[in-house]
Order: structure tokens, then C-alpha cells, then sequence
């Protein structure tokens, strides 16, 4: 498939900018893969779909506040920087974006915190926009970490909004967020409230936590119109022993695996084996998955309504049909239905 297929108009004021007041009240498009038949519900709607025996799949990461507003030394200019992951802990070191790029040198030291309480300094080049940051920070790890994190704001996308409120930092995160290593939410997950929760215990469905670490990978812009040529970001993630038990004994009673959201999608494809069973696993994956793609495990899959010819719309294009997708989201416009990681959701059965 090519890019330019997934290409289509998306007015800026039809990417949501906040949440719905309640997490489960979002509006959510059903789609038939096998007919294309398209319902409109509620989110808290989707356990209508799912019974006793089936197993929804979560993903448990959680963000940390990775964008930072500082100053390059001696010229003062001011600099942003996007904290992907921590590379040594001891050392202080950090895989970062820096925009912008082009002046930031090895050997810059660059300034943070309105007194300059937190100094970094540029020890490597690892690709034409990132960069290695070593904090130079003396006391312990644990006060490190505070007072990085403090000045720290929550990464919702710049596309989503301009200004991050305080109420991001709640809003930017599922109520089950637990291993921290996210710069992005997994947006479909936010949508499950404490009441949720509870009616699927009420019908027996079962909740299974694996952890993918979300880049930015998904949001990066591809430049290639040969989708096979284009290479993903890879992302941490992690299968226990007790998830994977849990989704295969749910596929070999029959029953049905919901993946929730695109995340965890690659995560239960990107390791399977013959028998088409997920491996308990610690591991980094940077698969791609876009139309046409045969899955071996989720019987049905939900996830946000995405940004044009982005990867994620293409994952679940390749789980929902290509021509059915395109047409549910003609259908989203036509219909209000609000798009981004604040926007609203479509179940795919």
C-alpha cells in the first residue's frame, strides 16, 4: 500500500483539545470488518459486545512529564527538549529531541529551572534531531529525578494543543498507568473508568496488563510512499508470564482477546509462535503493521481516531480492512466524531 492512500482532510478543529467530562462517554463508531456495517454507541457500550470468557488487553504504561523548556548557555536562546527514555541511571544519561536542532552542539551545556537548578550537557549526536544529554547533577537519584520531573510538562502533542493545563497531567494518563516510560498515553485505554471496570467483572470479562513504553514513533511523519520501506521507532515492551498465560487460555477456550489501542496491538503480534501463541517476553519492537496483515492473536481491536497518513491509522486499517476503514472515517467526519488522543473511539469486531 502507499501513503498517499491514506491521505484525507482533517480540519484542525475536529482534533479533540480536551477529554469528555467522563472517561466512558466518548462517542464510539462500531465497525464490521466482514460487512462494514457501522454502529454508533457510547464507549461504556463496548462490554455489549464481549462476554464471559473474553479477555481485554491493557496497556499499563505510564507517562512522565518528558518535555522540558530550558536555555543554551552563554547565547540564552531558548531551547525545548523531549526526553525519550533514560539510558544510565547512574550516569544521568538521556536519549533526548532537541528543537531546535540545528545550533546545539557536543560540549553545549544547556540550562533548566527558573534559578538554573538543573545543568545538562551534549555528550553525543545519535541521529540528525537526537542527542545524548548527561545531567550534571550531584545528590542523589531519587532528588535527581524530583527535580527533573518538576520541570518537566506533560507531552500532550503540540497538534492536540498549544498550552498544557494542570489537568493534563490526569487527563494524559489511563487510571491504571503503573510502569513509568511513556512520552505518549495509550489513548484507547483511557477511555476504561473504575466503573467500566467493574461491570466487566460483573460479566466475567477478563483484564490482561502487558507494558509497552510508547515513543514518539507513532506520531513521527513518514516520507516514504513505499510503506515498506518506512522503519519504525522501536518501543519497549513487556509480556509476564501471567498476561501471556491468560490471553492464550482465553484463545484456546474459544473466546475472544479485544486489544486496546495500537500499542498493544505490536505488542501481541511482534512475538508469536507457530501455534500462534503470545511468549512471555522482555524486549524491543519496532514492527510495523499496515495492510494487507494476517493476525494471529486480538479478535477485535479499539483505538482512538487517528491523524491522516499516520502509522497508526494504518495498523488498524490492516486489522479493519482497508476500504471499510477509510469509509468509517469518512462516516467520523460526516458525524462530529472527534479525532487525536482526546478524541473519540472506534470499535473494530
Amino acid at each position: 500500500m502507499k501513503l498517499s492512500q491514506f491521505q484525507f482532510s482533517l480540519p484542525k478543529d475536529r482534533i479533540a483539545t480536551e477529554p469528555t467530562r467522563w472517561r466512558d462517554e466518548c462517542k464510539l463508531m462500531v465497525l464490521n470488518r466482514k460487512t462494514g456495517e457501522i454502529e454508533h454507541r457510547i464507549f461504556k457500550d463496548i462490554i455489549d459486545y464481549f462476554g464471559k470468557g473474553d479477555t481485554f488487553v491493557f496497556n499499563d504504561t505510564k507517562v512522565f512529564p518528558a518535555r522540558l523548556y530550558g536555555k543554551k548557555e552563554k547565547t540564552g536562546a531558548d531551547i525545548m527538549v523531549f526526553m525519550l527514555r533514560e539510558l544510565n541511571k547512574e550516569q544521568r544519561l538521556w536519549d533526548v529531541i532537541v528543537d531546535p536542532a540545528r545550533k546545539i552542539r557536543i560540549g553545549n551545556k544547556l540550562y533548566f529551572g527558573d534559578d538554573d537548578s538543573i545543568v545538562a550537557e551534549v555528550i553525543d549526536n545519535t541521529t540528525s534531531r537526537g542527542r545524548t544529554l548527561r545531567f550534571l547533577y550531584d545528590g542523589p537519584y531519587e532528588d535527581f529525578k524530583q527535580a527533573l520531573f518538576s520541570l518537566g510538562e506533560t507531552p500532550v502533542p503540540l497538534f492536540v494543543k498549544d498550552k498544557v493545563t494542570p489537568e493534563d497531567k490526569e487527563n494524559f494518563q489511563t487510571i491504571f498507568a503503573k510502569n513509568e516510560g511513556a512520552v505518549s498515553m495509550p489513548a484507547a485505554g483511557a477511555h476504561f473508568s473504575r466503573e467500566l471496570f467493574n461491570r466487566m467483572i460483573l460479566k466475567d470479562i477478563n483484564k490482561a496488563f502487558i507494558t509497552v513504553h510508547m515513543g514518539i514513533g507513532q506520531f513521527r511523519k513518514v516520507d516514504v510512499e513505499d510503506l515498506s520501506k518506512h522503519r519504525m521507532d522501536a518501543e519497549r515492551m513487556i509480556i509476564s508470564e501471567e498476561a501471556a498465560s491468560l490471553i492464550n487460555s482465553t484463545k484456546k477456550a474459544g473466546h475472544k482477546i479485544l486489544a486496546v489501542g495500537v500499542t498493544t496491538i505490536r505488542a501481541l503480534e511482534s512475538y508469536v509462535t507457530t501455534d500462534k501463541e503470545v511468549k512471555a517476553n522482555d524486549m524491543w519492537t519496532n514492527k510495523f503493521i499496515f495492510p494487507p496483515y494476517e493476525f494471529s492473536i486480538p479478535d477485535a481491536i479499539v483505538s482512538n481516531f487517528h491523524m491522516p497518513e499516520s502509522t497508526m491509522l494504518m495498523s488498524v486499517a490492516a486489522f479493519g480492512g482497508f476500504e471499510h476503514v477509510m469509509n468509517a472515517y469518512k462516516t467520523a467526519l460526516e458525524m462530529d466524531y472527534r479525532f487525536g488522543p482526546y478524541g473519540d473511539a472506534m470499535l473494530i469486531i
